[in-house]
């Protein structure tokens, strides 16, 4: 089945250009340039991935971004003229999957959605026939669900937070190091830095308040999850 993405820029020369390079590869591609239309394309289209340009007329991106994840889990990468780790931090809080600094290589993009996809793809096949559920303290996941609860009480997480979550879950008292949750989380060919896991702890740690885990930082290394039968 061919992939749907939406270009949302207001650069003519980029969605030309975007179009162009995504066709090549067997993509359906459909374009808006500014962010009510990307809105109004993505609840009509459904498409199965977002490029979203942050700097866009009349809603910007991050506002698009926010409506997004109202509605879906679609996988979102965001576009940005600036090279600022504001922007990219606040690009992941607001449910982006990856970014791209403009100027960009074209080819480069693609193999980003490539990867984002190709991970979609996995992600629905170890939900369908992965590993069970799995408890530690007062927090069980189920995977085949994609659902938490803590303490009783269901927690809506995103994508990436539940899959961090399950990470820390299945390898509880180890300290993984934040590469390592980046491969296992993201993929190997992820092109986002550690950042990235920093951000998604901070979510879940606020996420999984009342739980008796916690989500402990390992100094210079990464994190580990502790049970609290375990907490020193």
């Amino acid at each position: 089945m061919t992939a749907k993405i939406l270009v949302a820029d207001d650069e003519q020369n980029i969605t030309k250009l975007l179009r162009l390079y995504l066709r090549q590869e067997g993509y359906d591609v459909v374009v808006a340039k500014d962010g009510r239309e990307a809105l109004d394309r993505f609840a009509v289209e459904m498409p199965d991935l977002v490029l979203l340009d942050l700097m866009m007329p009349e809603i910007g991106g991050f506002d698009v971004c926010t409506e997004i994840r109202k509605q879906s889990d679609v996988p979102v990468i965001m576009l940005t003229a600036r090279s600022d780790d504001v922007d990219k931090i606040v690009g992941l809080e607001m449910g982006a999957d990856d970014y791209v600094t403009k100027p960009f290589n074209p080819r480069e993009l693609v193999a980003r959605v490539k990867a984002v996809l190709r991970r979609r793809e996995w992600d629905k096949i170890e939900g369908e026939d992965g590993p069970g559920p799995v408890t530690v303290d007062d927090v069980t996941l189920d995977p085949a669900g994609r659902d938490v609860d803590v303490a009783g009480a269901r927690v809506k997480l995103r994508q990436r937070e539940f899959d961090l979550l399950e990470a820390f879950m299945r390898h509880p008292n180890v300290a993984l190091d934040r590469e390592r949750l980046l491969a296992m989380v993201w993929g190997e060919d992820f092109y986002g830095d550690a950042r990235t896991i920093d951000v998604h702890v901070a979510w879940l740690r606020d996420k999984l308040k009342g739980g008796k885990p916690a989500i402990e930082t390992v100094w210079g290394v990464g994190y580990k999850f502790v049970p609290a039968g375990d907490a020193g």
